[in-house]
């Protein structure tokens, strides 16, 4: 065992997977999250429950790693911020505090001159009915929300006086695209500003959550370049350190959108465990850990499906793949309607 003990904050599925990498190159990980009932307490070295908010735990949990990092961009920039004055951690609250506002995030990739999706800052119902240009579109919270949650489809003028929503939130209405389909470029930016860089991923949503991915996209080269561009534009003006993910929109015309940013190892990215020499989460470990740069090399064409609720049995119950087939079961405990409960990849 390395003499690095890396904190994650967050235990889920994503934690797990940065547990798996982090062992894999002997270092110790202590996971930090506010579910009890958390997955990735099966498979890091060390679990600490407790409120992100609870200080006494916080500091508990600091002196006992070497550096932090987080899963998943939703915990408190206070609890973050607090916790870089004990220990590094990356990539920089700063980063995430930025990617946490929709609206934030999306001036800040406006201003690299890279493109979104038309939006506009929504503070009440009435501020919604002379935006009929934006329409159709849809209705997000500025802060929170994932896999569809705090969104909300408008089609029309007409469908706004039927919203049942608190306005006591700050929203973003973002103008839907005529979507031909939607890749995402996975990055990991190391401190000495050089990069490892996956190849676009395309991506099949249904219900706004993440169904499968798949390499190669099926994109012309021009957007195949100009995605990769982008996200190492992203990257470099972040001065980020870790793996991040840049989700994009094409539209039928063959045209660019950023969607948003995830600042973190991210859903599409599991198939460069099986597809790669090196995965998004070793890369990860490698970046904030200050670990050697290993060149990337893919090995295979790959797809991943996600495995939703109730699907998971059916792998449980017949566990025999192929030889090209590789399952990640997540160990949740409770199986929900649209919870992720694991991924098959398979190697094409």
């Amino acid at each position: 065992m390395s003499e690095i003990t890396l904190g994650i904050l967050g235990g889920g599925q994503l934690g797990s997977m940065l547990s798996v990498a982090a062992k894999n190159l002997n270092i110790k990980t202590i996971i930090f999250c506010d579910d009890q009932e958390s997955p990735a307490q099966n498979f890091c070295d060390e679990f600490i429950y407790s409120r992100y908010d609870d200080k006494n735990k916080i500091y508990d949990f600091a002196k006992k790693v070497n550096i932090i990092t987080y899963e998943f961009e939703n915990i408190p920039f206070d609890t973050l911020n607090e916790l870089n004055k004990l220990k590094t951690v990356l990539p920089k609250p700063s980063i995430n505090r930025l990617i946490q506002h929709r609206l934030a995030e999306k001036d800040f990739i406006n201003k690299l001159n890279i493109r979104t999706t038309r939006y506009v800052s929504v503070e009440r119902k009435e501020d919604l009915l002379p935006l009929k240009d934006f329409l159709p579109g849809i209705l997000k919270t500025t802060t929170l929300g994932y896999d569809g949650k705090g969104q909300y489809p408008i089609k029309n003028i007409n469908e706004i006086n039927s919203l049942n929503i608190d306005f006591n939130k700050e929203y973003i209405l973002e103008k839907l695209v005529k979507l031909k389909k939607e890749i995402s470029v996975i990055i990991t930016r190391f401190n000495n500003n050089k990069y490892e860089i996956y190849e676009p991923i395309e991506n099949t949503h249904e219900d706004q959550i993440l169904r499968n991915s798949k390499i190669p996209a099926e994109i012309s080269e021009k957007l195949f370049n100009q995605s990769k561009e982008w996200a190492i534009e992203i990257a470099e003006k972040l001065k980020y350190i870790g793996t991040l993910c840049v989700e994009f929109f094409i539209d039928r015309n063959d045209n660019l959108y950023v969607n948003e940013i995830a600042p973190r190892v991210h859903n599409s990215g599991h198939l460069t465990i099986n597809a790669y020499n090196i995965s998004q989460f070793e890369n990860h470990i490698r970046a904030v850990c200050s670990l050697e740069q290993v060149s990337l090399k893919k090995l295979s064409n790959a797809k991943m499906i996600n495995i939703i609720g109730n699907q998971i049995m059916f792998y449980r119950e017949n566990p025999k793949l192929s030889d090209n087939q590789f399952l990640f079961d997540y160990l949740k405990k409770e199986i929900k309607e649209k919870r992720k409960m694991g991924h098959l990849t398979t190697l094409k």
